[in-house]
Parts: structure tokens; C-alpha cells; sequence
């Protein structure tokens, strides 16, 4: 990783501001329970019942959506994402992808991180983002050997100093492990439609 011309000791302060800033206001956040004018609403507790219903908000979109707990710390959230089927002449992406939950700083700064990074890509290109930012959590805080995936994961690096501590890297994935589940849900539901 770049130190940028900073001491160890001032990246990783830079980096927790970076953090903190993220979780403070957090991209993609929304409240399934309250949203207004929207087709589909989903509360935390109708999840549990398995009582939910989604609707794109693109003919062509397909939305799925992964429920995420942590029984370590209680960070829990859903990842709502609706993937394109391809019938746009695009090749299948993310259309649109928000979350609801709560969390510590680590979750939900790196919830916001990933929205910043994946939504509008290719379901190929989240894939390869989200294979990165694990690698990245099993460095152990010794960071990435490739500059250029360094460069793909952007202000995700910030979480390097999280791969220090085994029970923050489940903070700093159960959104990616979100995100990775519904992408998977929305293809097995656009598989199933043409089988």
C-alpha cells in the first residue's frame, strides 16, 4: 500500500478518520421500513417470518435481497440489490443496490465503501471487487501485493488495518457477504426463468 510520504502511525490515523467519516454518513442507506413511494418495503421483522415483496424498479432488473447477521458483535443488515437481466442490450449489472441495518463504524463504513464501488458494475466486476477486499482481510494488515487491485478496491484499502483483528473482519465483510448472496439470489431467480 502507498504510505503517501506519511508515518505508519498517520496513515492509520488518516485511515480511521476515513472510516468514521464513511460510517457517519453512510452511501446507500435507507430505511426498508419507512420508505415512501417505493413498490417494495420490507421490515427487519417480516424477514424473520420469510414475509417479504420485492419489485424492480426496471422492467429488465431482477431484485434479490440477503439478510446478514454477526452473533459476535449484533452488526446485522440487509443488502437489497436489483441486477439487470440483460434484456437492455448491457451486460447483466447492478442496477441498483441500498441496505438497511445497524451496526458498529467498521460495518457500516464499509457498507457505504462498497455501495461507492460496486453499484452500477458489472456482476463480474462486484465479483472480482468483493474476491479483492477479502484478500485484502486476510493480509493481516500487511495489505495487497498488487498495486492495481489496490487501485480496483479504492478507499477500501482504509480497511487494511482492520485485517489486524480477526473479530472486526466479520464487521468489515457481512456487507460483502450480503451483496455477494443477493447477486447470487437475483441470477438463480433469472436462471430459473429461462429453464
Amino acid at each position: 500500500m502507498a504510505d503517501y510520504g506519511m508515518s505508519s502511525e498517520e496513515l492509520e490515523q488518516m485511515y480511521q478518520e476515513v472510516i468514521l467519516e464513511a460510517s457517519k454518513t453512510p452511501h446507500g442507506k435507507v430505511s426498508f421500513t419507512a420508505e415512501q413511494g417505493q413498490q417494495a418495503t420490507i421490515g427487519v421483522d417480516s424477514l424473520s417470518a420469510g414475509e417479504s415483496t420485492l419489485s424492480a424498479t426496471h422492467e429488465y432488473c431482477v431484485p434479490a435481497q440477503s439478510h446478514q447477521f454477526n452473533p459476535t458483535c449484533g452488526d446485522e443488515v440487509t443488502v437489497r440489490v436489483e441486477i439487470s437481466d440483460g434484456t437492455d442490450g448491457k451486460p447483466q449489472h447492478i442496477e441498483h443496490l441500498v441496505w438497511d441495518g445497524q451496526g458498529c463504524s467498521i460495518s457500516q463504513a464499509s457498507l457505504s465503501i462498497m455501495v461507492d464501488l460496486v453499484d452500477g458494475k458489472t456482476v463480474d466486476e462486484a465479483m472480482e471487487l468483493f474476491h479483492a477486499f477479502h484478500k485484502l482481510m486476510e493480509s493481516r494488515g500487511a495489505g495487497l501485493d498488487d498495486e492495481a487491485m489496490e487501485e480496483e478496491l479504492g478507499d477500501a484499502v482504509v480497511f487494511q488495518g482492520v485485517s489486524r483483528y480477526p473479530m472486526r473482519i466479520k464487521c468489515a465483510l457481512l456487507g460483502w457477504e450480503g451483496l455477494k448472496d443477493s447477486m447470487a439470489q437475483a441470477l438463480a431467480q433469472m436462471n430459473a426463468k429461462e429453464a
